[in-house]
């Protein structure tokens, strides 16, 4: 999403869809994303209804629960964030446990980020509209923290050619190894001594070339393209 994109989008009512096998928890949803002036275009009881609620209303986010009937919320999620999927819509995972093993499987199938189900109204309000903008939902430190727990150990796996490192120049294979790492902006700054606007313009560039979505989705690939090992830091 470029800039001028982003700015417009935000300019629009939020559209959410929301998945969730429990009625209760569908209407709870609902009744706090509508009084916070959020349309909700649709609502699922299960991942296939999830995708076609999806197609059929191309939403900005969707709150997705992990653990549904007949498809999860994982599958319909790679589904969604397919090659044929609308460009523009995020998924937010909703998961009961903290740090829940399923949440690893959803940020690798494409989530901007999870929440438990218990959020408060404010957050999940937030949470939407941070999503929504571009960023991301989860610190990169908690991303890998969820990586380092649930990925496995193994040796570095080849490269898969849509996702090759070979376009990034060599500053910015360091930037996408320490942001990996957790560093922030103002940390990578500082380590590098680079301006924050420098940075910024680094990891901008290195998320268009590997035409990702946002920071979580960094973290990931720099571990599942073995940039970086779970255990061996940068």
């Amino acid at each position: 999403m470029t800039a001028e994109h982003r700015t417009t989008a935000t300019r629009q009512p939020l559209r959410a869809v929301i998945a969730d096998d429990q009625a209760l928890v569908r209407t709870g949803f609902k009744m706090i994303l509508a009084a916070d002036g959020i349309e909700v275009t649709a609502e699922a009881a299960d991942g296939a209804e999830a995708v076609a609620a999806v197609r059929r209303t191309r939403p900005d986010v969707v709150l997705m629960d992990i653990r549904m009937p007949e498809m999860d919320g994982i599958e319909a999620t790679r589904r969604i964030l397919g090659s044929d999927g609308p460009q523009e819509t995020r998924v937010i995972m909703l998961t009961t446990y903290d740090l829940d093993h399923y949440v690893y499987a959803a940020l690798t199938a494409g989530a901007s980020g999870f929440l438990l189900k218990d959020v408060t109204p404010e957050h999940l309000v937030s949470a939407l509209r941070l999503v929504r903008s571009g960023d991301a939902l989860l610190a990169p430190t908690i991303t890998r923290r969820l990586i380092e727990r649930f990925a496995p150990h193994e040796e570095p796996r080849t490269i898969a050619p849509h996702r090759d490192l070979s376009g990034l120049t060599p500053r910015e294979l360091e930037v996408l190894r320490l942001l990996a790492t957790g560093l922030s902006n103002a940390e990578l700054a500082s380590h590098l001594s680079l301006s924050p606007t420098t940075v910024k313009s680094h990891v901008g560039r290195i998320l268009s070339k590997l035409d990702l979505r946002d920071r979580v989705q960094a973290v990931v690939l720099a571990y599942e393209s073995g940039l970086i090992a779970p255990g061996r830091g940068a």
